[in-house]
């Protein structure tokens, strides 16, 4: 099995230690993984904005950079997302789409694909997990609490596995932390009103840590959590699977 990496642009400019744990993590569980040095952005902020019409470069260096892989891994439920329901090459449509089939998010990789039942990780702390709405809603990563149904989450499911943490309880398992890509810049007021209030939940529950798959709602999170001047951190799901 030979897997792709890949990072989204956020996180390589902001959260490199998500990617360095990414890669570590896939590794120890004998994955075959390379990074392709030339990939860039999947092209989702221009799509969110009314502009997919002008990312058809970031969906010709996507396909070239991973068209080869058995699979392409990232630890981004938003960029993955994205790039199963949009990645297209009207020029090349059939490749364009058995590679968007074969793009995961971190945990569905590794809870779907390689079935992981167990994982050498330690993590002694009070962990609240954020289920970010791309990961939730559009790769079915959880279950969503409206629906009379079955509970189960696949990131849930591997948090569970880590040695010493404790997974406390919300009153809202599944509210929106407001960030949203671009609705955090065009709804800059509504936006981080929803923020404080899903951080709020967190705090009332004495979490040490917030924790999910999405960088991008962590990183708003923690925007909140500093100006809060709180000591509450954010850390993405593959540096606590990753511990030791």
């Amino acid at each position: 099995m030979r897997v792709g990496l890949f990072i989204p642009c956020y996180v390589d400019q902001f959260y490199p230690d998500a990617a360095k744990a990414t890669l570590q993590l896939l590794e120890k569980l004998g994955v075959d993984v390379i990074y392709p040095p030339k990939q860039t952005c999947c092209g989702q902020p221009m799509a969110n904005s009314g502009f997919e019409h002008l990312a058809g470069g970031c969906n010709e260096l996507f396909i070239k950079n991973f068209a080869e892989f058995d699979y392409v891994v990232a630890p981004s439920g938003s960029c993955v997302l994205h790039i199963r329901e949009h990645l297209h090459d009207d020029k090349n449509p059939e490749v364009a789409a058995q590679l968007s089939s074969k793009v995961y998010e971190l945990t569905s990789f590794l809870t779907d694909v390689l079935k992981v039942t167990y994982l050498p990780a330690k993590f002694p702390h009070k962990v609240g997990f954020h289920q970010s709405c791309h990961g939730q809603r559009g790769l079915h990563l959880s279950q969503m609490s409206e629906l009379v149904a079955p509970g189960f989450s696949k990131p849930g499911s591997l948090l569970n596995m880590v040695e010493g943490i404790e997974i406390v309880p919300l009153n809202r398992i599944d509210e929106c932390c407001g960030f949203g890509g671009t609705f955090c810049v065009v709804e800059e007021a509504v936006s981080a009103k929803m923020g404080k209030d899903r951080v709020e939940d967190h705090l009332e529950h004495a979490a040490e840590f917030i924790t999910g798959v999405d960088m991008s709602c962590l990183m708003h999170m923690e925007g909140i959590l500093n100006r809060k001047g709180s000591k509450v951190k954010v850390l993405h799901i593959a540096e606590i699977l990753n511990g030791e």
